[in-house]
């Protein structure tokens, strides 16, 4: 064989090699794809995009130690950044105090009077519920907005005056 056609089969060769590399990060990241979406954990997809740039920089046949180079920091430098931007969130109120879960925080009722023990009655959607004080407010007739419900009880803030105009 003259080596001109040995040059050609080495070649041959190392562009299967490469294939299979870029293959094996493809299903590396198609498995890592399938368990995220099985398990809702946000971080896999993120390791998976560094699966993913290693099977991009194996396609344009770089080494496999960059290979894996290029996985580490892409897939861990997304995991960083994801975890950056998730801690510069504001943490999430809970589900009773929460007005994306419950349509009862943020409305305004009206309180005429209260109890001795701070507790009183207010009419709210066509009934009467229990309420309660947020820990702090003072027991003073007039309008709260509720901050929480417990069960059927609301806890209510006092509403700021509105200024006058």
């Amino acid at each position: 064989m003259n080596r001109f056609g040995l040059k050609m089969r080495q070649n041959q060769q190392r562009r299967n090699s490469m294939m299979a590399n870029s293959t094996f990060w493809w299903l590396a990241a198609g498995a890592l794809i399938a368990v995220e979406l099985v398990t809702g954990t946000f971080y896999l997809l993120m390791i998976s995009t560094g699966l993913i740039a290693a099977a991009l920089a194996a396609q344009a046949q770089v080494d496999v130690l960059w290979q894996w180079v290029i996985a580490a920091v892409v897939g861990g430098g997304s995991v960083l950044v994801w975890r950056r931007y998730k801690k510069s969130q504001p943490a999430i109120a809970p589900a009773n105090a929460n007005p994306d879960v419950n349509m009862d925080v943020g409305e305004v009722v009206h309180v005429s009077s209260f109890r001795a023990d701070g507790s009183c009655s207010v009419k709210y959607r066509g009934a009467h519920w229990d309420a309660a004080l947020q820990a702090g407010e003072l027991p003073v007739p007039g309008n709260f907005t509720i901050v929480e419900v417990i069960g059927s009880r609301l806890i209510l803030k006092k509403e700021p005056a509105s200024p006058v105009l």
